[in-house]
This record gives C-alpha cells, sequence and structure tokens, in this order.
C-alpha cells in the first residue's frame, strides 16, 4: 500500500468538512476522486499533504504515519502535490520554473526527461511564466512536481478549465506517465478523463465517501452516476 487514509475528520475552522473519509492508493495504482464542487476533493488532497491536516484519523505512507508531518517535508517523503492554481512562478522562464524543482530529491527525473515528456517545454523554457497557456501553465506545473522524483504524484482538477485538444494531450501524457509506475492520487470533475486515467475511482458527497470501485463499475453503475456526478 502506498496511502492509506484511515477515517479523517477535517475541519475549516468550526466548520466540518470530511467525516470520517478513508481510500487507499496501491503502488503503481491511478485513483481518482470524483464528485462535485464542494464535496471535499481538495480539501481530501490538502488534508493528505498537511496543508489542512485532519484533526482525527490517520494517514500512512509506505506505512508510516503522516498525519502530522509538516508540509514542506513530503517532497523528501516522495509525495509531489499539483494544486488546482498550479502555482508556478509567473516572473521566472520555463527553465527557471523546473530547475528550482531539480535536484531536490534524487531520482530518475531529471530535466531532459521531463522535456521528453512534456516537449512543448523545451520549446518555450525561455518564456516568462505568466505568458504561457493554462495548458502549458498545467504541463510546467506536474514537470516541475516530477523534478522531486515523487512515488505519489497527487494532481488537484488537471484537466479544469482547459481546451478539449489540450485535455486530450494531457491525458495522454498522463497515461504515459502511469507507465512509469508511478502512484496517481487525481482529483476530477471531467468523468471521462477520470475513466480513461483511473483504475479505480471515489465518488464524494459532502465530505463522506458514496461510491468506491473500479472505474468499469463505475460506467455501469447509473444511479450513482446520476445521483452525485449529474450524468
Amino acid at each position: 500500500m502506498m496511502l492509506d487514509v484511515r477515517d479523517i475528520h477535517t475541519y475549516y475552522g468550526l466548520s466540518h468538512i470530511l467525516f470520517g473519509l478513508s481510500l487507499q492508493v496501491s503502488k503503481g495504482e491511478v485513483v481518482c476522486l470524483l464528485g462535485r464542487n464542494g464535496v471535499g476533493k481538495t480539501t481530501t488532497l490538502k488534508s493528505i499533504i498537511g496543508l489542512t491536516p485532519p484533526k482525527t484519523g490517520q494517514i500512512f505512507f509506505k506505512g508510516q504515519e503522516i498525519t502530522k508531518v509538516a508540509t514542506n517535508r513530503m517532497v523528501k517523503l516522495g509525495i509531489s502535490f499539483v494544486p488546482d492554481n498550479r502555482r508556478i512562478f509567473a516572473d521566472l522562464s520555463v527553465r527557471e520554473n523546473l530547475e528550482i524543482a531539480a535536484g531536490i530529491k534524487p531520482g530518475a527525473w531529471d530535466l531532459a526527461k521531463v522535456h521528453g515528456l512534456f516537449p512543448v517545454l523545451k520549446r518555450v523554457e525561455n518564456r516568462r511564466g505568466g505568458n504561457l497557456s493554462g495548458g502549458e501553465q498545467q504541463m510546467l506545473s506536474i514537470a516541475r512536481a516530477l523534478l522531486g522524483n515523487p512515488e505519489l504524484l497527487i494532481l488537484d482538477e488537471p484537466t479544469e478549465g482547459l481546451a478539449p485538444l489540450i485535455v486530450r494531450e494531457l491525458e495522454e501524457q498522463i497515461l504515459q506517465l502511469c507507465s512509469t509506475g508511478i502512484s496517481i492520487l487525481l482529483a476530477e470533475q471531467n468523468l471521462k478523463s477520470a475513466l480513461k486515467l483511473a483504475d479505480r475511482c471515489y465518488v464524494l458527497e459532502r465530505g463522506q465517501v458514496r461510491f468506491e470501485g473500479t472505474v468499469e463499475e463505475l460506467a455501469e453503475n447509473e444511479d450513482v452516476r446520476s445521483k452525485y456526478l449529474l450524468v
């Protein structure tokens, strides 16, 4: 088991957001959190990486409890997070954005390898991050996360706001990434992307898991899709 989240309850101030949520990600597996806006997907990811630590419950990474581990230690443990707002350095060039992350944690991913996965980043390496398209910024954000050489990559809404052509390109790049054996946990609203990318899915509603199963099981479960995903 790469990631094991056990019965976590997370709050924003006095607001109770996650109610006894549990999930698992195995080595080399792609798991997707699905649900409408405001159901707790992003809070789940932030709970895992320590940005909004759960009040109760436990989180384990490769058997080691990380519930109280500071966010800035996660990369060295082997976890990289790509937030939905990407958080690239707008005033730095693409290459400078990548060089900041390179060498933080030794491993297979280097500039040449991320350029192989995202060739566009090599072509625009001297362009400022703030001048990139949304799709290019997303690729840059993922590439920068990969340079931390993670064993678990966490993506928050990677296809949100992107044109359909760019979504398809990014899906293919994530599928290539999956073939390397990295474990991936992603939050998505795009059911088509989730069914294409994931091995298993968790459907959330009001901070609780309402469905857990393979993508094939979800595709066949019209009741869950209509009730919780409105499709």
